[in-house]
């Protein structure tokens, strides 16, 4: 028993389901580029990459949400000349069997990017970046301040 026409998306009656129905869905759906809502899930994977930047006396520290992603499947690039931090990779879609029914996709999947132009006083040549439970960390060291120069005593003579 279908409960909104095929047309502003596939529903049918589950009175087993605990999904709650938002008759406007279907609209935003249509809008965003199809029934399936891929174009919104797709962009929101490149939104949704959650990145922090901390600052202390000794480096600059990146830290990314990528759950379920591998250090294989994120890639870490500098710019040099510009002194820009890239990070990126590709959530990928889960394989689909035949008789699989999807009730909700929520996870964002496709590709993400993220740059961040570094300040001056970086050691580029010193970046280190690990991978734990889900979390990426970038440890961007900091050159020494410079100290400045001290005035020098002159002894008189005579």
């Amino acid at each position: 028993m279908s409960i909104i026409p095929s047309f502003l998306g596939r529903r049918s009656l589950d009175p087993f389901s605990l999904e709650v129905w938002d008759p406007f869905q279907a609209f935003t759906d249509l809008a965003s580029g199809g029934p399936s809502g891929q174009f919104v899930r797709e962009t929101s994977a490149v939104a949704n990459t959650q990145i922090d930047w901390k600052e202390t006396p000794e480096a600059h520290i990146f830290k990314a949400d990528l759950p379920g992603l591998k250090k294989e499947e994120v890639k870490i690039e500098l710019e040099e000349g510009q002194r820009v931090l890239q990070i990126s990779g590709e959530r990928s879609k889960e394989e689909e069997e035949k008789n699989d029914k999807w009730h909700r996709i929520e996870r964002s999947r496709g590709k993400f990017l993220r740059r961040f132009r570094l300040p001056e006083n970086v050691k580029v040549e010193e970046i280190k970046a690990s991978m734990e439970n889900g979390v990426l960390t970038v440890t961007v060291p900091k050159q020494a301040e410079p100290q400045p120069p001290q005035p020098k005593s002159i002894e008189i003579s005579g």
